[in-house]
């Protein structure tokens, strides 16, 4: 993969260390980076990983892994509508090629902690005075600094690559709000509960990689770099990004389209979401668009309601459903389209995916169904409250003695650091599930572990 740059250096295809393939190696810069990702220890990790339900609940829902290989699916999808529907438009030049959006796609989650999003708040709640945590921003970090693909810059991925991932082009300190300070819940005596709504971190990269991306961003034109790290105040919250590349909106389209339709799916089939809230919370009106095009393309199945035929198929057998899980899915990618961002020079931030409106307020009725009887769930909230406190226990109890508690190898990264609590940070931050509770388990229940048990 060439670009136009006389300086490969200031290319968004370099890589912040020189590596030069073999004579023989065929592979575009996207092929190597996905070859990159799906090797990499962290990716593999994202099999032991909560997507929404409880990992040992059942061997049939997603995990992160399978959540973050249909993002990479799906995000291929809209990469080939775009070819093939926006031939001529301005964009096409800088279209992702398929190993580059699928490697974007897979590692879009690397940073998420165990237990999710419990694990995140508790994270951020345990680094609240030293930087604080965010699963993105983890991301990030774990792409440039801990695989082992090179000799200081961990996966030593293209730019572009990364940039995809830089789902929020700020740093922590920027976005957090210090009117909202992590801290534990009110009202409670006998045990310590972390303020959920107060510990939620804001959407950012974490200070500690703005070397990173300083280099990552380059590239860019002062004017440019100035808007696309521009951020929005917002009274009584932390602060939002404005802006993504080019790559990233077309990943965080397939994010959302995953975790609306996917998601879902695997909702209905657990039982967790009855006909009956389907149709309270995705009316008819909602799908407008969606039974427009059923009509459209399959008449001879679309002479009566078209709406009951919709919801009788996602409830019924496993095999109708997903038929119509995948025409769900085929409708939200057909209705990406491309928007131009007029201030930006940059072709990568100038052109931006999203989706038509009638699509878009469908997908997020779908989305809201599955927040409001899945994931708020008092069963799901259950588990990621005890989660997010064996995350803080194994965090705090680490932190008390890390020369006593730190397995060999991360104990000299401890010593070498200058930031100990950030070592400890990543650490758990990067045990699976299993993982983590084994190790609640060792620390704290009388009848638990092994000195055999291996670290």
């Amino acid at each position: 993969m060439k670009h136009a740059s006389p300086d490969q250096s200031m290319s968004w295809f370099a890589r912040k260390e020189n590596w030069t393939p073999q004579s023989d190696d065929a592979r575009t810069a996207g092929d190597v980076d996905y070859a990159r990702v799906i090797h990499s220890a962290s990716f593999r990790r994202l099999q032991g990983k909560t997507q929404i339900l409880n990992l040992g609940d059942s061997d049939f829902y997603r995990t992160r892994l399978t959540h973050s290989l249909e993002v990479a699916q799906i995000s291929g999808g809209i990469a080939a509508h775009f070819k093939k529907n926006f031939a001529e438009h301005p964009a096409s030049k800088f279209f992702p090629d398929r190993s580059m959006i699928h490697a974007i796609g897979c590692i879009h989650d690397l940073g998420h902690p165990p237990f999710g999003h419990g694990g995140e708040v508790a994270l951020n709640y345990c680094m609240r005075e030293n930087g604080g945590f965010e699963g993105n921003g983890q991301t990030l970090r774990i792409l440039t600094r801990f695989e082992n693909f090179s000799a200081s810059s961990g996966a030593n991925l293209t730019r572009r690559a990364l940039l995809g991932v830089l789902k929020y082009p700020a740093p922590y300190s920027i976005v957090y709000n210090n009117t909202i300070n992590p801290c534990l819940k009110s009202g409670t005596t006998a045990i310590k509960i972390i303020d959920r709504n107060k510990s939620k971190p804001p959407k950012c990269y974490l200070d500690c990689e703005e070397d990173v991306v300083d280099w990552l961003l380059e590239p860019l034109k002062n004017e440019d770099r100035y808007r696309f790290k521009a951020v929005k105040n917002i009274p009584d919250k932390h602060h939002k990004t404005i802006h993504k590349s080019f790559d990233c909106s077309i990943m965080d389209i397939a994010d959302d389209i995953a975790y609306g339709v996917h998601d879902l799916e695997d909702a209905i089939a657990l039982c967790l979401i009855s006909e009956k809230r389907f149709r309270e919370l995705v009316p008819e009106e909602a799908c407008e668009s969606f039974l427009t095009s059923l009509k459209a393309r399959y008449q001879s199945e679309t002479k009566n309601n078209v709406y009951d035929i919709f919801v009788s198929k996602l409830f019924g057998d496993s095999k109708e459903r997903k038929h119509y899980i995948n025409r769900l899915v085929h409708h939200f990618i057909n209705a990406v389209t491309i928007e131009e961002k007029t201030e930006f020079e940059e072709s990568l931030l100038r052109f931006h995916a999203s989706m038509q409106p009638g699509p878009r307020k469908f997908l997020e009725h779908l989305k809201q169904l599955v927040i409001e009887d899945v994931i708020t769930s008092a069963s799901v909230q259950h588990l990621e409250l005890k989660g997010q406190m064996m995350v803080v226990s194994v965090f705090e109890a680490i932190q008390s003695d890390p020369e006593r508690l730190l397995p060999r190898d991360t104990l000299k990264s401890f010593h070498l650091s200058s930031d100990g609590l950030r070592v400890i940070c990543d650490y758990v931050a990067g045990m699976t599930d299993g993982y983590l509770l084994k190790t609640y388990d060792r620390l704290f229940s009388p009848r638990m572990g092994s000195v055999f048990d291996k670290l």
